[in-house]
């Protein structure tokens, strides 16, 4: 079956959907969509959010202005060189939370098998809410149509019988689209990619499978396992033969236990200064601290990510006297990883501070000599920020070298710090 034959199948419902019960949404251009809706003189037009100013990197980039070849973290200057009449804009966290918030509340309207991936993207099971909504392809038109009409917002909707399958056909659909591949037609869809379609290929392992002949998914799945294993590895060659020969067993979830918990910031203009990077690391490590404490888990690692001025990146981490989930003493972990990877006048284009290793609060917990003295007070104090934020709102409480720092942060960087999950990108 021919690309066009599967874009004639996604218009109608007479296919035999029923098997197709796991959709996976996609917020089109997400942040310069939101940001058009109070710019509606800059529809059809290139747009990008970021790097107002004229420096750092693209955020978001519209469907015209991506025509160009402009993409997301792309720096400016490059993106203004491959389309001189690029209109940019600056970002507005609040308003994109509140726009990801309406929408998940759509998709639960229709059930409760939502599996969030960030804050525009998520996986739903509606094999719950076909006698309530119709068939597979109704309530993904069903969900397009309500999330146009609440937010005004466009999206993409891939509905498939697993989740690779899934995700893979929104991203065939886009922009504003709606694609239904069928269990029946789950490998004539798969075959006729390329290999470098397939989660887990990037441009290097795209190109070692290329130089042995492998160049779609159909060459991919009759490559015998050990033939792969010699090319990518043991752990990824069964994976890859498995999900090439639409094998995907992962269900909806609708909770994940955490691996790890992060905060991130990308600058749209390079930070150079150590004192403003360290202000980062403070909040970053207060907000990772919350996080822990509200799901009841400790860390025993902490990791500080750079990525530099040239798109660099580089990791550093170090393992804790004591598992915590006090910001404090994240902060001092990374503060000291920064201390030892930056130096005054470097660039940086983003910063983030992660929390590994997670148990369960109160496993492992074996004081130092200091901690004897301090844990308790510094713990006890955080517990009483969380409660004020909760009732007050998250700046109700904060260290006093943060004054002013949401001001600074959103003159200078535009957007404000983002939790990580696992993701696949933000449009």
């Amino acid at each position: 079956m021919s690309k066009k034959d599967f874009g004639a199948r996604a218009v109608g419902v007479a296919a035999d959907d029923a098997s197709a019960t796991i959709l996976h949404v996609d917020m089109d251009a997400f942040f310069a969509e939101v940001e058009l809706l109070d710019r509606p003189d800059l529809r059809g037009k290139p747009v990008v959010v970021g790097g107002a100013s004229g420096r750092g990197v693209v955020s978001s980039a519209s469907y015209e202005a991506r025509a160009f070849g402009v993409r997301s973290a792309m720096p400016i200057g490059r993106a203004l060189q491959l389309c001189p009449h690029l209109e940019m804009l600056p970002g507005h966290m609040e308003k994109y939370r509140a726009a990801s918030s309406v929408v998940m509340d759509i998709f639960r309207e229709i059930t409760p098998l939502v599996e969030p991936l960030s804050i525009d993207e998520a996986f739903l099971d509606v094999s719950g809410a076909t006698k309530l909504f119709g068939s597979p392809t109704v309530i993904a038109k069903l969900i397009r149509a309500r999330v146009l009409e609440r937010t005004g917002l466009p999206c993409s909707v891939g509905v498939a019988a697993t989740k690779f399958v899934a995700k893979l056909a929104s991203g065939k659909s886009k922009p504003n689209g709606l694609l239904v591949i069928p269990a029946q037609d789950t490998l004539a869809f798969l075959h006729q990619l390329p290999v470098g379609a397939m989660w887990g290929v990037g441009d290097a392992t795209e190109k070692r499978l290329a130089s042995r002949g492998i160049h779609t998914v159909f060459e991919l799945a009759h490559t015998p396992v050990p033939v792969l294993e010699r090319i990518v590895g043991k752990a990824n060659a069964g994976r890859l033969s498995a999900l090439a020969w639409g094998r995907d067993t992962r269900a909806v979830q609708t909770e994940r236990a955490e691996k790890s918990i992060s905060h991130e910031q990308t600058f749209f203009d390079e930070v150079t200064s150590h004192a403003d990077l360290e202000r980062e690391v403070r909040a970053q490590a207060d907000a990772v601290g919350t996080r822990l404490r509200k799901a009841g888990l400790v860390a025993s690692t902490v990791a500080l990510k750079l990525r530099w001025s040239s798109f660099e990146t580089i990791t550093r981490q170090t393992r804790l006297a004591r598992p915590t989930d006090t910001g404090l003493t994240i902060f001092k972990a990374a503060s000291g990883l920064l201390d030892e990877a930056h130096r005054e006048g470097q660039a940086v284009r983003l910063i983030g501070v992660r929390a590994d290793q997670l148990s369960e609060g109160g496993e492992g917990m074996m004081l130092t000599l200091w901690d004897e003295h301090h844990a308790d007070e510094w713990d006890s104090a955080e517990r009483a920020i969380d409660q004020a934020t909760t009732k007050f709102g998250r700046d109700a409480l904060r260290p006093a070298s943060l004054l002013g720092r949401r001001e600074r942060r959103d003159r200078a960087t535009g957007l404000s710090e983002r939790p990580n999950r696992p993701s696949q990108g933000l449009d």
